[in-house]
């Protein structure tokens, strides 16, 4: 399925706006599973990983097919995964969970980092921790583990729908990740959510503020009337000196 390029606005909000909030917003509008449970950074990013959802799905390996022998095809699924996914993209990986091994390590990561791919997103484990978290790619996983892919998993196919960390993906919705860990937006969603995530977290930083300062949270969070106007008043634009 062919999808417009996400608006460069949009990306810039989802780049300033935490996966709590954009969680938050997504609840709001009645989707309560989106947040890939369980996943962790492997290092610290400056900014949230923003990008499309290019999927790629395993099955359970079967040991006459799995063999070392499988990854010389270069057509193997998970090398053309790698090798397909569009610049801007998140590589997403469906390992069923399962995490005692690998489902990518060093040399697939570089490739997608070189090939322009922003991310890559596991509900498995990932080998070369420690290399790929210099990187400066951002990698999100389950664990780590040095077992090789193919003791667990068989790629079967990609950029169709999956489930990761139980959370429908499908090719396209946009993945976020920060510190939190990562939260997948449906793609008609987008661009409302990220307007929403980043008006709430104006009201919510000038919130913080006045709890700092000693507030109580009783007429601040949530915020009531004479706060917002608080607010409003803070945020309303200079008048003009002309």
């Amino acid at each position: 399925m062919q999808h417009h390029a996400l608006n460069p606005d949009t990306t810039k909000l989802l780049s300033s706006v935490s996966v709590a909030t954009l969680s938050t917003r997504l609840f709001a509008r009645g989707l309560r599973n989106t947040f890939l449970h369980g996943l962790s950074p492997l290092s610290t990013h400056a900014s949230n990983l923003v990008g499309e959802a290019f999927t790629l799905r395993y099955i359970p390996a079967r040991e006459d097919i799995d063999v070392l022998a499988a990854f010389a095809d270069y057509d193997h699924p998970q090398r053309a995964a790698v090798e397909q996914a569009p610049p801007g993209s998140v590589l997403v990986m469906d390992c069923r969970g399962m995490d005692r091994s690998a489902a990518s390590g060093e040399i697939l990561m570089t490739r997608l980092q070189r090939r322009g791919v922003v991310g890559m997103v596991s509900d498995g484990s990932v080998r070369d921790a420690g290399p790929i978290s210099q990187m400066g790619f951002p990698v999100y996983a389950k664990s780590r583990s040095a077992m090789i892919n193919l003791s667990l998993h068989h790629a079967v196919d990609f950029n169709i729908p999956i489930g990761c960390a139980g959370v429908p993906v499908y090719p396209g919705d946009i993945l976020v990740g920060d510190m939190d860990g990562v939260v997948c937006i449906p793609r008609k969603f987008a661009d409302d959510v990220a307007a929403e995530a980043f008006e709430m977290e104006q009201v919510e930083d000038f919130i913080l503020e006045r709890v700092r300062g000693g507030a109580p949270l009783r007429g601040n969070y949530p915020p009531d009337e004479s706060t917002m106007q608080l607010y409003n008043e803070s945020h309303a634009p200079a008048a003009s000196t002309r």
